[in-house]
């Protein structure tokens, strides 16, 4: 189980000296709601997956953020999403980079807990590390110009687990011989986003 070691806070941008030693960080974020062409993106949380967490919370006025940008464009890092259809579209359409080498545990939880239709981040956490979420905070007000202690333990406790729960799918993955099926479908990912973001969001293209 993973602890919060350390909450780095930024605006703007992530830390120059951000480092991801282990090749993968998960990555999360908040927005002003769930359409990325109107609601913008308040804050990005990063994690090492060794219980420290980067805050970025973004003002509304500079997205360019070049270190963010290198990071999401690193083909040696694994960018690590809880349903990364939505984030990694955020991402593309405020930072303007998108994502490489993706893995998302929603994904890898339907190719592989295929017994339920619960893939949420709390029921996953939950069942998986014994760790409780409390996701009261998911519909506050991400834009206001202050974060309360409660968002900024919320924004963490978001991207704490996704590192373990990585490591539980890769095995059932390779378990259920699902691992190449998998890893195609978070290559799609990034054609999904671009079908979002151009006004197919709501149609199966590959439907008759």
């Amino acid at each position: 189980m993973r602890h919060l070691k350390e909450l780095i806070e930024s605006t703007n941008d992530l830390p120059a000296d951000a480092t991801f030693p282990n090749g993968i960080v998960a990555i999360d974020t908040e927005t002003m709601g769930l359409n990325p062409l109107r609601d913008r993106l308040c804050v990005a949380q990063l994690s090492d997956g060794e219980g420290r967490v980067w805050l970025v919370k973004f003002d509304g006025t500079d997205y360019s953020a070049p270190n963010l940008k290198a990071l999401l464009l690193d083909p040696k890092v694994c960018k690590l999403f809880h349903y990364a259809r939505f984030d990694v579209a955020v991402l593309y359409h405020y930072i303007g980079a998108m994502s490489s080498d993706i893995y998302c545990t929603k994904i890898a939880s339907k190719l592989t807990r295929t017994y339920t239709d619960r893939h949420g981040l709390k029921t996953l956490v939950s069942e998986i590390t014994g760790t409780a979420l409390d996701k009261e905070q998911q519909s506050s007000n991400w834009g206001a110009p202050e974060l309360t202690e409660a968002q900024k333990h919320y924004a963490a406790s978001d991207v704490l687990y996704l590192h373990k729960l990585k490591e539980y799918f890769d095995e059932q993955l390779k378990e259920l011989d699902r691992v190449e099926l998998a890893y195609n479908s978070f290559d799609y990912l990034k054609t999904r986003c671009m079908l979002d973001l151009s006004g197919w969001e709501k149609t199966d293209i590959f439907s008759h």
